[in-house]
């Protein structure tokens, strides 16, 4: 089927990486997209004409995952060095070197709020982070193989995990125990992501597949076998009624979730596609691979697709009607292979209209500003450095948008002055200790509750076996 005026389109590409692109980004302003590859390097691209791109130097090992903090200020990363950064944006370098896993790191998320950063690692271990105080909070020990990616839900109180060992975890925050898992016989999920209502996952498979599990129903609702080869990524759209998807195939697809078949195959890369993302306003998304080309494409979905979601769904009230996403009970999964409706586009990078795809590059060499480590926890400042300050007040370091790029380089981050933060960091310690020390109050306070209700339960077992031997032996005499 041809392609029409609706249909996605490749707005612009870039080149820059010396090897295959591993992850990929949108700022939340979706004005810039950070990329890690295996070069080594993070690359943050603008998406204004002639803009400049940087170059962000620091890992040791290939880059493996990289997203933006909630609040675009900041940039995680994750690589095959076992190290974790966070990167202020820009010009000067600052970062914090996280160090707690033992083999390579696969993948970093942030909580909805910003407060929090979930990592996973070939160690077999999740580790969450405070991003507040920079510190290692907790480990999550279940999976038997390489965990591969491990995502926050959007209301932070739950974790997914995906690992070699064919699981998918579901992960409680609060009681940090497992809560749920799913496990599959055939292939293992290389990446695993929670739509944005929070209550569906997606994992993109070894075994070709694509699979939506419904987390409250505890079951498989929809699998997707549309693929050739293992399925490395997806992302869903804002709105959750699609999803794209990138395989090592070379093809990047969409999936209409609602009408629960594939509407698009794009093949704007040559070789494997490592990863794919939508934007925030769901106006484009984004797929990089082993061609270390970043192809942004533009979509029509929020206009077209789904302007009345309800009147798409009529079709399905037949009692018949196979479940779907916007179903309230599911009744039996189902698969959904490839169609002949679907719609190919192949653009073949020979549009000559498109912006420059090679803009000029900054390099930004990192200097570690702080070390966190593993049950150390407190931050070692160095060279007068503190990266905590941007959590106090985001506000103050701006992401790098035009605005940052008028300023002179050496205006560009600089360390807000005392007066200008928030909260004080001597008080945000003295909090943060009176919070601990009441925390260990309030547990010790609950086991001397559970001792005195044991002590109590004997008690009573003794009362009550005194007064049998007084009635038995008042009946002997």
């Amino acid at each position: 089927m041809a392609s029409g005026p609706e249909d996605p389109i490749l707005e612009r590409y870039f080149k820059g990486h010396k090897a295959a692109i591993t992850s990929a980004d949108f700022s939340p302003n979706c004005k810039q997209i950070a990329t890690a590859s295996w070069d080594t390097f993070l690359m943050l691209w603008s998406l204004k004409p002639h803009a400049r791109a940087y170059r962000y130097v620091g890992h040791k090992d290939i880059v493996t995952s990289v997203q933006f903090s909630p609040q675009g200020n900041l940039l995680a990363s994750a690589s095959r060095d076992k190290t974790i950064r966070l990167w202020v944006l820009d010009r000067k370098g600052k970062s914090s070197e996280f160090k707690a896993h033992t083999a390579p790191v696969r993948s970093v998320d942030f909580s909805a709020d910003g407060q929090f950063l979930v990592t996973a690692s070939e160690d077999k271990s999740i580790k969450v982070w405070s991003m507040y105080r920079q510190r290692f909070l907790y480990s999550l020990y279940r999976h038997t193989h390489w965990v591969r990616c491990a995502k926050f839900s959007p209301d932070g109180r739950l974790i997914v995990s995906c690992s070699e060992d064919k699981t998918i975890k579901i992960w409680d925050t609060t009681s940090k125990q497992c809560v749920n898992n799913f496990s599959d016989s055939v292939g293992f999920a290389n990446f695993v992501d929670f739509s944005p209502n929070g209550t569906c996952i997606a994992s993109a498979g070894s075994d070709h597949a694509v699979k939506i599990w419904d987390i409250r129903m505890n079951r498989l609702l929809q699998h997707y076998q549309v693929h050739s080869s293992g399925v490395n990524c997806l992302s869903f759209h804002p709105s959750g009624n699609s999803l794209v998807t990138a395989s090592s195939d070379g093809t990047v697809k969409i999936l209409d979730l609602v009408e629960g078949r594939l509407i698009y195959t794009l093949q704007g890369h040559t070789g494997p596609v490592f990863t794919v993302s939508f934007s925030k306003d769901g106006e484009l998304f984004t797929s990089g691979g082993a061609d270390a080309q970043v192809l942004v494409w533009r979509t029509s979905f929020n206009q077209v697709h789904y302007r009345d979601p309800s009147k798409r769904n009529l079709k399905r009230l037949h009692f018949e009607a196979s479940p779907h996403l916007l179903d309230i009970y599911p009744r039996t999964p189902h698969s959904h292979e490839d169609k002949r409706e679907m719609i190919e586009i192949n653009p073949k990078l020979e549009v000559m209209d498109l912006h420059s795809s090679s803009p000029p590059v900054v390099d930004v060499l990192s200097f570690d500003s702080t070390t966190v480590t593993d049950y150390t926890c407190r931050a070692v400042p160095s060279k007068g450095e503190d990266i905590c300050r941007y959590f106090l007040n985001p506000l103050l370091m701006p992401e790098c948008s035009s605005t940052t790029m008028k300023k002179k380089p050496e205006d560009v981050g600089d360390p807000p002055s005392e007066n200008q933060r928030s909260v004080p960091l001597a008080v945000a310690d003295a909090l943060e200790h009176i919070m601990e020390q009441l925390n260990i109050l309030t547990q010790t306070v609950s086991i001397l509750e559970q001792r005195l209700s044991l002590t109590e339960d004997k008690l009573k077992d003794c009362l009550e076996n005194q007064q049998k031997l007084f009635s038995v032996i008042h009946q002997k005499s």
